[in-house]
């Protein structure tokens, strides 16, 4: 984000405000019992950070129900959100980072891959056997559960809780569910489309794997890392041109999401709850689980589990729109994991709060 130099006193106050209360967050991280006071700044620090995001939501699914844009027709808003301003957010946050600290993600990037897609599996399986659902609707249903919304609830909910380094772990969270389990959900719509019954078809492995390179929040990541290694830096007016694009990443991706959401059917069953407990609840709980057993670094480990916490994506059904409807325990599993997200998120963070070893 660019910093105006010339702000008044009540900017510098705010941001002084804010500083103190990132600060009384973090010390809680290594101090179990608190004062009164610092449960208070605790409460103003999940109202701060999460009101925020599903206010932006609202905001997206409201225009959509009311019909102030159009939630039919998405595409442009997906192509702008996806292809521009969150490319230049993350090259930005990874170009800028040390080269260290990006070879620190190798650890929390194997421990996302895993996560995504033991969700995938799990729920692939679960509604192909259980809910007897076609090999897309599948695969659609599982994209939607293993890679959380980290580009549109990701950016804003680790940044306000951990800084702004943290949009390097946003960085490799996309760009594991953009290299694993996106590419695998192409690869079974294209084979279900082909009518490939017996196995995948070899000849859609390629083009699904490099449509998902080809996708800008998978090389942008990439090229930073290379910008990073070069010791490359930007000229002035290149980056200040890449933040401004960048700085409405998150606004946008929310919003497009509350549109996404407000163009769904929606109906709660019994798999519907089972489908939240999978994503809010199990998946996270996986992350903790493993990055706790491999000991990554404390901050890391909070930082992953609350990727995990993140409500489902909205790639899934996206992808699923070309291939014919989307199923709907897909859709209506969407509306009740951000539903149930304001809840399980403030829950996550207040866990990972009291972490350590």
């Amino acid at each position: 984000m660019g910093v105006d130099n010339h702000a008044g006193p009540g900017a510098e106050q705010e941001s002084a405000l804010c500083d103190a209360v990132r600060q009384v967050f973090s010390n809680q991280f290594t101090q179990p019992v608190q004062t009164p006071d610092v449960e208070r700044t605790s409460t103003t620090m999940l109202a701060n950070t999460l009101i925020p995001i599903f206010a932006g939501l609202l905001v997206g699914y409201v225009a959509g129900l009311w019909r102030v844009m159009d939630n039919r027709n998405v595409q442009p808003l997906i192509t702008f959100v996806m292809s521009f301003a969150i490319p230049c957010a993350l090259f930005l946050a990874v170009a800028s980072a040390p080269l260290r600290v990006l070879y620190q993600q190798l650890a929390p990037a194997l421990v996302l891959a895993i996560i995504y897609v033991a969700l995938y599996g799990v729920s692939f399986l679960w509604v192909r056997s259980r809910e007897h659902m076609t090999l897309s609707h599948s695969a659609v249903f599982a994209l939607t559960l293993g890679f959380p919304n980290a580009a549109a609830v990701g950016l804003p909910l680790l940044e306000s809780v951990f800084g702004a380094s943290s949009r390097v772990a946003i960085a490799v969270a996309l760009a594991i569910g953009s290299i694993t389990v996106t590419p695998l959900t192409l690869l079974i719509l294209e084979a279900d489309k082909s009518g490939v019954r017996s196995g995948l078809a070899w000849k859609t492995v390629f083009p699904a794997l490099g449509h998902a390179i080809r996708m800008p929040v998978v090389w942008a990541p990439v090229l930073g890392l290379l910008f990073s290694c070069a010791g490359l830096s930007l000229p002035s007016f290149a980056n200040r041109s890449l933040t401004i694009i960048g700085s409405s990443a998150e606004g946008a991706a929310l919003v497009l999401t509350g549109l996404v959401v407000s163009a769904q059917p929606f109906k709660v069953r019994g798999a519907t709850l089972v489908a939240v407990l999978l994503k809010n609840i199990a998946q996270p709980a996986l992350a903790l689980c493993v990055a706790w057993a491999i000991r990554l670094p404390i901050d890391q480990l909070r930082e992953v589990t609350l990727i995990g916490a993140i409500p489902c994506g909205f790639f899934g059904l996206v992808f699923g729109e070309r291939f014919g409807p989307s199923p709907p325990l897909a859709s209506s599993s969407l509306i009740v994991s951000y539903a149930a997200g304001i809840a399980t998120l403030a829950m996550w963070i207040a866990i990972v709060a009291h972490l350590h070893y």
